[in-house]
C-alpha cells in the first residue's frame, strides 16, 4: 500500500480489487461506457500493481474522456495527479487533481470518497479554510461508512489554520472510530505537542508507530515526534533510542536530519 493513501483514507481493496489482468483490446465502435470502464481498469493496474503512474494516468484520462459520467474514472485521475505530488514538487499538479475531483462530484453528487479527496487537495493547495466545510459535512454524513477519514483530514485542516483545540477534537474522533489510523494518531500527537501536552503527545505518537501495518511502523515523522515528546518529559535516555531509530530509517529525509541534529546535541 502506498503510505500516503492513509491520508486519503483509501482501502486498497477498493482500488485494487477491481484490477484483474489487463483486459483484451476493446473492439472499435464499442459502447463508450464499456471502453471507459476498460481503460479505467488498465489505469488501475498500471498505477497500483505495476507502479507505472504515468502510463496509468494516460489511460485514466482516456477513461474520463470517453465517458463524462464515469465518476470513478475522474476520481482515479485526481488520485494519480495527487500521487505525483508525493514524489516531486515539479511534477505536482494540484490544480488538475482539484479539477478532476470536482468533475467526479459533478458526475455523482453523492460520491463521498471524491469529496474526501477534494478536501485533501484543498489542504495541499493551502486552502484549508475552504476544505473545512467540505470535510465537516462529510464527517457528519451518516451514510459515509468511513467517517474517520473525514475527521482525520478535518483535523489536519484545523491544524493548518492554527485551530489546535478543534484539531484535537476532530483527530480524537478519527482515531476513536479507527484505531488503525496511524496518520490520524500522528497528527493528534502533533496537535498535543503544539499545546505542550507532552504525555498525551507521546501516547499518540507511540500508537501511530505501534499500529500493526507496515506503512505505520516506518512512519519516520512519528518517531521524531516521539523523541521530541520524550525530551519534553525529560526522559532523555528513551528519547535517544527514538532518535537513533529515526536516523536508521533514513538520515537524508527532513525528519532524519532533524533527528540527527537533536541526537548530536544530546551527545
Amino acid at each position: 500500500m502506498k503510505p500516503w493513501l492513509w491520508q486519503l483514507g483509501l482501502v486498497v481493496g477498493l482500488l485494487v480489487g477491481a484490477c484483474g489482468s489487463r483486459p483484451s483490446n476493446v473492439p472499435p465502435g464499442s459502447d463508450p461506457e464499456r471502453m471507459s470502464q476498460a481503460e479505467m481498469e488498465v489505469a488501475r493496474d498500471l498505477w497500483l500493481r505495476q507502479n507505472l503512474p504515468r502510463e496509468g494516468l494516460k489511460h485514466a484520462l482516456r477513461a474520463a474522456e470517453l465517458d463524462d459520467d464515469n465518476a470513478e474514472a475522474a476520481h482515479l485521475v485526481a488520485l494519480i495527479y495527487l500521487d505525483f505530488c508525493q514524489h516531486s514538487a515539479t511534477e505536482c499538479r494540484l490544480l488538475e487533481a482539484e479539477k478532476f475531483a470536482r468533475a467526479a462530484l459533478r458526475a455523482r453528487g453523492d460520491y463521498r470518497e471524491a469529496k474526501n479527496t477534494l478536501g485533501v487537495v484543498l489542504i495541499h493547495e493551502k486552502r484549508a479554510t475552504e476544505a473545512v466545510p467540505v470535510l465537516k459535512e462529510l464527517a457528519n454524513d451518516m451514510l459515509y461508512t468511513t467517517p474517520e477519514n473525514a475527521w482525520g483530514n478535518l483535523g489536519w485542516a484545523y491544524q493548518e489554520l492554527g485551530q489546535t483545540s478543534a484539531a484535537i477534537d476532530a483527530l480524537s474522533r478519527a482515531v476513536a472510530a479507527q484505531p488503525m489510523f496511524c496518520v490520524g494518531n500522528f497528527r493528534l500527537g502533533l496537535a498535543y505537542e503544539t499545546q505542550k501536552r507532552f504525555s498525551e503527545a507521546l501516547g499518540a505518537f507511540t500508537r501511530a508507530l505501534e499500529t500493526d501495518h507496515p506503512s505505520c511502523q516506518s512512519l519516520q515523522d512519528a518517531e521524531a515526534g516521539r523523541a521530541r515528546a520524550l525530551i519534553g518529559l525529560t526522559r532523555v535516555a528513551e528519547a535517544r533510542g527514538s532518535l537513533e531509530r529515526c536516523v536508521r530509517l533514513s538520515a537524508k529525509t527532513r525528519a532524519g536530519q532533524e533527528c540527527g541534529s537533536i541526537l548530536a546535541k544530546l551527545k
